[in-house]
């Protein structure tokens, strides 16, 4: 799997369309509801890994020789 957080705004936009659609109603609505839930939920975790990441990555740059990148660096 070689996803991109591109591909996370892609996804997460075509949640957002939807959930825009004003034919979804009832048990469908609730339904689309809490998979956009769950959505935003995985989202919040990839972003955060992705920032803990960066932050690795810009410590590892100032702090040259203090120890090993991240392997998800490679």
């Amino acid at each position: 799997m070689k996803n991109k957080l591109s591909d996370l705004n892609n996804h997460l936009f075509e949640q957002l369309e939807r959930l825009h659609d004003d034919d979804l109603v009832g048990e469908d609505l609730t339904r689309e509801i809490s998979r956009a839930q769950a959505m935003c939920h995985v989202a919040g975790q990839i972003i955060s890994n992705g920032r803990l990441v960066l932050d690795a990555s810009k410590a590892a740059d100032e702090f040259p020789g203090v120890g090993k990148a991240p392997l998800l660096l490679g």
